[in-house]
């Protein structure tokens, strides 16, 4: 660990564990903290893009696999930005060696493997502790709504909306992980509506019940490229989730429906208080704006504002966010939207355990399509 001090704290040493795209966003919004981080070494199987993203970000150490970086050091934070299907045996070297770990979504390919996840975190003797990338949790809007949550200034909430309308044309499934569930785990409703649904979930609370539908509409994947849910919480609210990459105006829009207010953010990859709108029910103007008035402003959604609150948490010697618990809420979400899907049942929040196909694989004994053309007839 680095033993200088930031002007908000500890200065922190972050390896970055694949250079792809995700990476130059990560790399990106670490230097925007200043003296707060610094890129320490990365890792990377291909040598040219390895060599591309060490000189660009000014990273002094390189090596071709994770086991090879953490046997000569000791960063403070690993941050995964390699694909899916790689996670989970990553996310276990480090924290077999004691490091905590920042992972890109999805954190793991199943509920099982997330479990998995968990018990080597609690078996860990050091310090690793491991949090995922949901950085849409982390800009002042969201943190407003959370606070206001139970406020009787805006009242109970009755209803939500959740949707991701993107476009992916058929050429993004070129890469050889898109679109299969061995490898990316799902389509949209795993490795794009997630951040939506994520930040649903921080918003309500415990889901109760799902019932869904997935379809693959389009597109030359194993995974659904579309899907739609309706979700029960706990607490009565029932949300629509759409997840989509069929949807050439793309947005990622949630609205909040509460008994005097409705709250609704509208975005694409990343939101700024701009991208809020509060209507109050008339009776309720002056209440409203005030409650919501006294919310945090200026924090945009980006991963900088995540960095930020996991190097603060380190700071205090308190777990990261997101938590393997709040993450497991979610993938379990997922799952039941999946199951839901595939069996034509409703899937109530703890059906998905072991012994569950969909447990172990996001498409459970295999999705409906893939059924149907093993049977099809040559002609």
């Amino acid at each position: 660990m680095s033993t200088t001090s930031g002007a908000a704290g500890a200065a922190y040493d972050v390896a970055i564990v694949g250079t792809g795209g995700i990476a130059a966003i990560h790399a990106r919004d670490l230097a925007e903290l200043g003296e707060r981080a610094r890129i320490v070494t990365a890792v990377d199987t291909d040598a040219g893009r390895l060599d591309d993203f060490s000189r660009r970000w000014s990273v002094p150490r390189t090596y071709a696999a994770l086991e090879s970086m953490l046997e000569f050091e000791r960063p403070d934070v690993v941050v995964l930005c390699t694909p899916p299907g790689l996670h989970t045996g990553q996310a276990l070297t480090c924290l077999e060696h004691g490091v905590t770990v920042l992972c890109e979504k999805p954190p793991a390919l199943s509920l099982a493997e997330m479990d998995t996840i968990i018990g080597a975190e609690r078996a860990d003797a050091g310090d690793g502790r491991f949090a995922t990338v949901f950085q849409h949790r982390f800009g002042s809007g969201a943190e407003s709504l959370r606070r206001l949550v139970g406020d009787p200034r805006l009242g109970p909430p009755m209803t939500a909306v959740c949707h991701t309308l993107w476009y992916r044309p058929d050429d993004y499934f070129a890469a050889p992980w898109r679109g299969v569930w061995g490898v990316e785990g799902g389509g949209p409703t795993m490795g794009h509506g997630i951040h939506q649904m994520d930040l649903l979930l921080s918003v309500l609370g415990p889901w109760r019940d799902v019932s869904a539908v997935a379809a693959r509409r389009a597109r030359p994947t194993d995974t659904e490229d579309f899907s739609a849910a309706l979700v029960t919480f706990d607490s009565g609210v029932v949300a629509t989730v759409v997840n989509s990459l069929l949807s050439p105006r793309e947005t990622s829009y949630l609205r909040f429906d509460f008994a005097h207010a409705t709250v609704e953010l509208e975005h694409l990859y990343g939101y700024d208080d701009a991208s809020w709108r509060v209507s109050a029910a008339p009776e309720h103007e002056d209440t409203v704006a005030a409650a919501w008035a006294e919310g945090p402003k200026g924090r945009g959604s980006g991963h900088a504002a995540q960095y930020t609150a996991l190097f603060d948490a380190l700071d205090a010697g308190a777990p990261p966010p997101v938590t393997t618990a709040d993450a497991r809420d979610t993938m379990e979400l997922v799952a039941a939207i999946y199951a839901s899907s595939f069996t034509g049942q409703t899937v109530r929040r703890g059906d998905l355990g072991p012994g569950s196909p969909f447990y172990d694989r996001m498409n459970g004994d295999g999705a409906p399509w893939a059924a149907a053309k093993e049977t099809e007839v040559p002609a």
